[in-house]
């Protein structure tokens, strides 16, 4: 199965050499997105719920445009600019998106220069009917 790399209107501009997704071997892996207005290129909030509800929605875009939704999510990576003060808040934030149960998650402490969350997820490509 040949990759396929997407740049998807929409979502906010990739800040480098990335494209936001790319379908390999029956998966749809995504970048990392933050809290990035596609529109105004601007962060969205200064706090942590605002922020990880922008960030869902730009990984809905990306999901959307491959076919997919949240439910086909197997797997999330979570990156917090300060677990301990905004895990509670981001988790809720972050649960809102899913309906059918919830991926795999990772969470890590990082540096995060004018963000205070970004997030990549693995979603399972469905099968051709």
């Amino acid at each position: 199965m040949p990759l396929r790399r997407l740049q998807v209107a929409g979502a906010p501009a990739p800040g480098g050499a990335y494209s936001h997704a790319v379908e390999a071997n029956g998966f749809l892996y995504t970048a990392g997105f933050g809290p990035i207005d596609p529109q105004t290129g601007d962060v969205v909030g200064d706090e942590i719920g605002e922020q990880t509800r922008q960030v869902m929605r730009n990984i809905g875009v990306v999901l959307e445009a491959a076919g997919l939704g949240f439910e086909d999510v197997v797997k999330a990576t979570v990156h917090l600019a300060d677990v301990a003060r905004d895990f509670a808040v981001f988790n809720s934030a972050y649960g809102e998106f899913f309906t059918d149960g919830f991926p795999v998650r990772t969470t890590v402490g990082s540096a995060l220069p004018r963000i205070l969350v970004e997030i990549d997820v693995v979603a399972a490509l469905r099968q051709k009917q």
